[in-house]
């Protein structure tokens, strides 16, 4: 993989991704396929982005029974993607068959990553205390979930930048992390609520970013993907 910032592509249609890309000269680059595009334009859309070779995280999402999240990313496996992700919060049965679906689908013994949501960055604690009734910290409850993923065996998880350092202490180096809540340092902030800039990850010890608006919504879109480059390389 070239780079390791995959550029979210929440646009409702192809012909809008299809747009964008060939306006800003980035085809190639790792992107991330959302619930928006991928239930609107289906297997269609992957097929177009890998027949113009961008590695493809496909963020579904997926939380279910296991047997159900099994024959589901059995599918998703067949479309030849190179990340996908189900919700820790499934448990640990849920996340094992979700991992045995994967390594079923698989073509030409290439596996897709599982990796694993552990607390989504729209949340803070406040949320987790007052609507979910978890007594935790973030930290904590993004700790335990990493280890719940990891000791199932899927291969990382989705966490933001700030809690990297815990979770590679808990889990390892080689358990990948990969978080989104990216921002350039004059963007804004948006929806999400655990923000980082590239720097700040990269310092972290993230392994991959997701970065959407910052760009997507620029003014000059290509310009700021060379500064989110320039500032991973930098940093």
């Amino acid at each position: 993989m070239k780079q390791p910032f995959f550029l979210a592509l929440d646009f409702p249609t192809a012909d809008e991704v299809k747009a964008f890309i060939e306006n800003n000269d980035l085809y190639g680059v790792p992107v991330k396929v959302g619930m928006e595009l991928y239930y609107r334009e289906g297997k269609e859309m992957i097929a177009w982005l890998k027949q113009h070779n961008h590695p493809i995280f496909l963020d579904l999402k997926l939380h279910d029974i296991p047997t159900t999240v099994e024959k589901a990313m059995y599918n998703l496996a067949r479309l030849g993607v190179d990340i996908v992700n189900v919700h820790a919060t499934g448990g640990s049965d849920m996340i094992k068959a979700a991992k045995r679906g994967l390594e079923r689908g698989a073509r030409n013994g290439s596996v897709a990553k599982l990796i694993a949501v552990t607390v989504l960055t729209s949340m803070d604690e406040s949320t987790l205390r007052d609507e979910l009734f978890v007594q935790q910290s973030v930290e904590d409850a993004v700790q335990r979930l990493a280890l719940l993923t990891k000791n199932s065996g899927a291969d990382g998880v989705v966490c933001s930048a700030h809690e990297v350092p815990i979770i590679k202490q808990a889990c390892g180096a080689d358990f990948l992390t990969v978080t989104p809540g990216i921002r350039l340092s004059d963007s804004t902030q948006d929806d999400q609520k655990r923000v980082a800039t590239p720097a700040l990850a990269k310092r972290n010890g993230s392994d991959y970013l997701v970065i959407g608006r910052s760009i997507t919504q620029a003014e000059n879109p290509k310009a700021n993907y060379e500064r989110v480059v320039e500032e991973w390389q930098h940093a």
